[in-house]
């Protein structure tokens, strides 16, 4: 299953990370590349120990860490710092499914990649091309989203960005391991969670809610790890 939460960061947030990022130093996106994804990987990256990144990152997961439909469909029980990519000139990057496992470089965790999520960071008429396509189970998705809306979908999708021909396309990118490991299982909360929010506006539905609350609850008894 795939989502899209709007407006993730606010119009300040977006100055602060374009002001940033404009000042940044940039480097081979390949530096982070799997063996098998490196020859189809061409964009550039800041490093995870840039202070830019780092502070960008923070600023980022709190967003995030505030936002309900993240929380409630992620489920996050451990979160990779943002990373911040670039694509101008041509540069794309090919077909491939993101590793299973990575290593966070700030604090040494390792991370199961259940769910990518990808924030734009800038409109989509500052560029041509750079659309992210993402090929699953569910049909083929093309996304180039307004800045500060985030995608996220499951980590064993085949994915690509196409080729950016004009302007410059930024990005930050990261992956959640979830509590719930299962795609299925999560899509199921998620729903379950959605129809609690909707019934608990109305007084009448107390007693369905209270059940149904139960039901999620008990559900994540079985199905998560913490």
């Amino acid at each position: 299953m795939m989502i899209v939460i709007p407006d993730v960061l606010t119009t300040q947030d977006l100055a602060t990370i374009r002001a940033k990022l404009d000042r940044a130093q940039w480097h081979d996106g390949r530096e982070t590349a799997g063996h098998s994804a490196v020859g189809a990987k061409h964009n550039e990256q800041l490093r995870a120990q840039d202070e830019s990144a780092i502070e960008l990152g923070r600023l980022i997961l709190r967003a995030l860490s505030n936002n309900a439909k993240f929380v409630s469909f992620a489920l996050p029980l451990k979160v990779l710092s943002p990373m911040f990519n670039s694509y101008q000139g041509g540069e794309e990057y090919g077909f491939h499914i993101d590793n299973a496992i990575r290593v966070d470089p700030l604090t040494g965790d390792r991370i199961r990649t259940d769910i990518s999520t990808t924030v734009f960071l800038n409109d989509p008429d500052e560029y041509d091309g750079g659309e992210l396509i993402v090929n699953d189970t569910y049909g083929v998705e093309k996304l180039k989203l307004p800045a500060g809306h985030a995608v996220i979908y499951p980590g064993t999708s085949l994915h690509r960005v196409s080729p950016v021909t004009r302007g410059r396309r930024l990005a930050s990118f990261f992956w959640t391991q979830s509590m719930v490991r299962d795609d299925a299982q999560r899509n199921i909360l998620f729903d379950l969670d959605n129809t609690i929010q909707q019934l608990a506006m109305r007084p009448d539905n107390a007693d369905a809610v209270t059940r149904l609350t139960g039901t999620y609850h008990n559900l994540i008894r079985q199905w998560a790890d913490t």
